[in-house]
């Protein structure tokens, strides 16, 4: 994934260069206005803005809520697997002691508590498991339903905003060069914030 991400920025800063050595030698010709104004096609201007995703979750309310939970949640479940692991590392260590002092009374006796162990070890590490996939799904829904309230009024945004194209940018990694007012963040989590606080 990193060495995707690391390709892609390449390719764009090439592209970057081309278009900005293209542009600079050819400045007086109509070519170079082709290729420098990419918004225009078929004679409609396709304006773009970006939201910085990392501002946008630190500043959005419902952002900043979904994650407090989903904390709480895995911090719930560590505390529930560390106590059951607690119990299980406790009664492995005093099943080591009674071998070591002959604390058995018969080797069945010694077998059938190693047979519980193993199967307590086994079932610790199916709820760790378990555990895992839970969190995983409740982050899954959590994340669509962020995507979707951001999604839904990006819908309506885009009804009375020009913007045909709105990227979005995560540190700096697609946006390499963005003008004044193209940044949307501000004023989208304004309006998200809002609307959390109103819809509580």
């Amino acid at each position: 994934m990193k060495q995707l991400s690391t390709v892609l920025n390449g390719v764009l800063l090439v592209a970057v260069i081309i278009l900005f050595v293209l542009h600079f030698s050819n400045s007086g010709n109509s070519q170079a206005k082709n290729i420098a104004d990419t918004t225009v096609q078929g004679g409609e201007v396709f304006p773009v803005a970006y939201i910085n995703t990392d501002s946008l979750l630190l500043n959005y309310s419902f952002a900043k809520e979904v994650n407090e939970q989903l904390m709480g949640k895995e911090e719930a479940s560590r505390a529930d697997f560390n106590e059951k692991a607690k119990v299980f590392q406790q009664d492995a260590v005093e099943f080591q002691r009674k071998v070591q002092n002959n604390g058995f009374l018969s080797m069945e006796r010694a077998q059938k508590e190693q047979e519980r162990l193993a199967k307590a070890e086994q079932d610790l590490q199916q709820l760790n498991q378990q555990l895992t996939n839970e969190l995983m799904k409740e982050q899954d829904k959590l994340n669509r339903q962020l995507r979707d309230t951001l999604m839904n009024y990006l819908d309506e945004y885009a009804k009375v905003n020009p913007y045909k194209v709105i990227l979005s940018n995560t540190l700096g990694d697609n946006v390499l060069y963005g003008a004044d007012g193209v940044d949307i963040t501000n004023e989208i989590v304004e309006v998200l914030n809002a609307r959390h606080l109103a819809s509580k």
